[in-house]
């Protein structure tokens, strides 16, 4: 199917104009994590499969300003950022005895820890380009996913909690003060959230639907007064996405002045996913990436990074990546607001209900 409800001019093989990038839009240096050795990663009868990489492929050449990045495992010692070392040893011995699960959820195979730790070794070098100039963005197309995987267990199809592994780098190891990760996958992150609850120099916001699993993440869960939950009801819109964040964030990145902003981009909350009921299209989630792009342009000189967590029905997938990489590779974001008529009742209830309890404004 040829570009699906993504909102953008295209055409059979390719986004319309592709190879005729604007002057500024070239002289960005973005770098994307893309590669078949996640592939490797084998899964069998499962929601998260080689596949979504495979359909992926399709997307990469609309996109040549992209420059592949190489790749690397993560070290014991980048795992245990986040992981205890119980964590490590059992994916390594399933691995090493051919396979089986973690978990009724969690498939290991032959090359799962060798994909998944280049999923965060990569990943944890796109993060160090990006501080040291040679990128402006970056988004990793990796898998397994990592945002379920908590500091004690593996779960929820992730081994390593990649994009939390990559937070606490840029603090621990980078000196970062002020780093903020927006998780908007269907599902929340509470891998993530329970790697960064006591890190005050990380604020972790996620939008998620509720309720859905993992039956984490409703918004009196603080942390350290650094965790910042928007639990949304099914069918929930981009717009409501959007409005969401308006209401409730925006008010408060002020005050953070975030040096750094890295994305949780599940893609599971699209309106075709099979494992989560909402009502994104492809093109509200490129909405929500030129939110994040104009944030990241404000605050931190546009720096801005992406890690792909779910995404399940493969043409969702793949025009919601196409419409983020649209998006992040502008480097003067023009974000649209949300249109306040189409908010539901029930989102302008929640987000009522979470302000009150959030109140005053502030970390």
């Amino acid at each position: 199917m040829c570009g699906k409800s993504a909102g953008f001019p295209r055409k059979c093989g390719g986004l319309v104009g592709g190879s005729h990038l604007r002057e500024e839009e070239a002289k960005m240096n973005l770098g994307l994590v893309r590669s078949a050795e996640f592939e490797a990663h084998e899964t069998g009868a499962h929601p998260e499969t080689a596949a979504r990489l495979k359909r992926l492929r399709s997307v990469w050449p609309d996109f040549p300003q992209w420059k592949e990045q190489p790749l690397r495992e993560a070290s014991d010692e980048q795992l245990s950022l986040c992981h205890d070392p119980a964590v490590l040893t059992r994916v390594a011995e399933l691995t090493a005895r051919g396979g089986g699960r973690l978990d009724a959820d969690t498939v290991v195979s032959p090359g799962s820890d060798r994909a998944a730790r280049m999923a965060v070794g990569s990943s944890i070098d796109l993060v160090d380009a990006v501080l040291d100039g040679r990128l402006d963005r970056g988004f990793a197309a990796v898998r397994p996913p990592g945002h379920h995987a908590t500091p004690s267990r593996s779960m929820g199809f992730c081994l390593y909690s990649t994009a939390a592994l990559a937070a606490q780098h840029a603090v621990t190891k980078r000196g970062l003060q002020r780093v903020l990760l927006l998780d908007w996958d269907v599902h929340h992150g509470n891998g993530s959230q329970d790697c960064l609850e006591a890190q005050p120099a990380v604020q972790f916001v996620s939008l998620h639907q509720w309720p859905l699993y993992p039956g984490s993440g409703w918004f009196d869960e603080r942390g350290c007064g650094n965790l910042w939950n928007l639990p949304l009801p099914a069918g929930s819109s981009g717009d409501d996405f959007l409005w969401a964040l308006e209401q409730l964030i925006e008010p408060r990145l002020a005050a953070w002045n975030p040096q750094l902003i890295l994305v949780s981009a599940g893609y599971d909350a699209h309106r075709d996913d099979p494992l989560g009921s909402m009502a994104l299209s492809g093109a509200d989630f490129g909405r929500l990436a030129s939110r994040l792009a104009g944030w990241a342009e404000q605050f931190c000189q546009g720096r801005l990074l992406g890690f792909l967590e779910g995404g399940y029905d493969l043409d969702g997938l793949a025009e919601s990546v196409a419409a983020t990489l649209t998006a992040w590779q502008q480097p003067h974001a023009q974000p649209v607001p949300a249109d306040a008529q189409r908010v539901s009742p029930a989102v302008r209830a929640r987000v009522q209900e979470i302000a009150s309890f959030w109140a005053p404004p502030g970390p």
